[in-house]
């Protein structure tokens, strides 16, 4: 037996961390000379999981196909998807007592019931308990994770359609990024807070007299009778209810007000993030650290969601079914900022503007914590 040294040059595919380079490698392979080396005795050299497998092209041999893999974009949508969803479970579950207060405090008219965020967060422990601060997180949790995921990934997607590489900044085209975003988003988010708002606010209708003519017949029965038998909305008889008297419009009560608030929102949302993100972009790894990417989603949400707060009220009103007695119905978007304006005045529309940054700041900035992590790309490792 003699040793036959084999100079190979092996040609690492892109997906190698080294990129596409012809590396010569010695291999040293112990058969009798005479013996013919053949493409899968070449093969067989290399070390699994370590190297690639060589590829040896021969004239009438066809090079060894690998098994069909999901492509880089495929795997980039389904993580966006993932990180869009988890980012949302973990924040709702974290800020939605806040979120809360603020639906009560922007409801409430002429006497006010709350004094402000803390007090209507201590009145709702003591009358409802703990758990009644989280009235309405059971539809939130459902529909957060296509909400988000639908946002952050038509965020990106419209982003990489608009410019060259999705990186070079383009004030214009972000903030067209940003507004297609807000249009693919309502299609979840206004059914999501039509149901959250009527749960969030039965907490207040039930200390607060409710005007007999305010709700349709089919949601009376949530807030009549004695606090003692007083039956507790459900989001599921409430969606029924909807559909069955008003038809799919019933979901989508206040869609206007929805589009109004949220692609504002966007549009200021995903430039101001990418700007002050890249004001600590480090170029070893390519990319921010993950507390100033946090710092930069809570900063960017905060100043978006205090600029889009009057359209925010507004949507509040129009998408409350019941009311309490002596409180306003309005038959539209404009009847209601010009009650809102005659009645109660222009600082009627920053109401629970506090309150929402607080609630938007750490929404996003754990999103765009969750997008550094790489929590969807770990995710679908598991299954490669």
């Amino acid at each position: 037996m003699k040793a036959t040294a084999l100079l190979c040059s092996t040609t690492y595919g892109p997906e190698h961390p080294g990129g596409a380079v012809a590396l010569p490698t010695l291999w040293t392979w112990k058969r009798p000379l005479r013996e013919v080396v053949t493409c899968q005795d070449l093969k067989a050299i290399g070390r699994p999981g370590q190297l690639p497998p060589l590829s040896c092209d021969q004239p009438g041999r066809p090079s060894p196909q690998r098994p069909p893999r999901m492509s880089n974009q495929d795997l980039n949508i389904t993580a966006k998807l993932i990180n869009g969803g988890v980012a949302g479970l973990v924040g709702v579950t974290c800020v939605f007592p806040i979120d809360l207060a603020k639906t009560r405090l922007q409801n409430q008219q002429g006497s006010d019931v709350y004094k402000g965020m803390v007090d209507c967060l201590l009145k709702t422990a003591r009358a409802e308990g703990f758990l009644g601060m989280y009235r309405g997180a059971a539809v939130n949790l459902t529909l957060v994770t296509p909400e988000k995921a639908i946002k952050l990934a038509a965020n990106d997607f419209f982003r990489h359609l608009l410019m060259e590489d999705g990186r070079q900044r383009n004030l214009k085209m972000e903030m067209l990024a940003g507004c297609g975003a807000g249009m693919c988003q309502v299609v979840v988010t206004c059914p999501m807070e039509m149901l959250k708002i009527q749960l969030q606010d039965a907490g207040r209708l039930a200390v607060h007299p409710q005007s007999p003519a305010s709700a349709p017949a089919s949601s009376r029965s949530y807030t009549t009778g004695s606090a003692s038998t007083r039956k507790r909305p459900s989001a599921t008889l409430l969606a029924w209810e909807l559909l069955r008297t008003r038809g799919l419009a019933g979901l989508y009560k206040g869609l206007g007000a929805t589009l109004l608030r949220d692609i504002p929102f966007s549009v200021i949302y995903f430039p101001l993030f990418a700007c002050l993100n890249g004001l600590g972009f480090d170029a070893l790894s390519g990319k921010a650290s993950f507390a100033h990417s946090f710092v930069s989603g809570c900063a960017a949400g905060s100043v978006a969601a205090v600029a889009v707060t009057p359209l925010d009220v507004l949507k509040t009103r129009i998408q409350t079914l019941k009311k309490g007695l002596g409180e306003e119905v309005y038959s539209g978007l404009t009847d209601c900022a010009r009650k809102l304006w005659i009645r109660e005045g222009p600082a009627a529309f920053m109401k629970g503007a506090g309150c929402r940054a607080l609630v938007i700041a750490p929404l996003f900035g754990i999103a765009q914590g969750v997008y550094f992590i790489g929590i969807g790309e770990r995710i679908l490792k598991l299954f490669e």
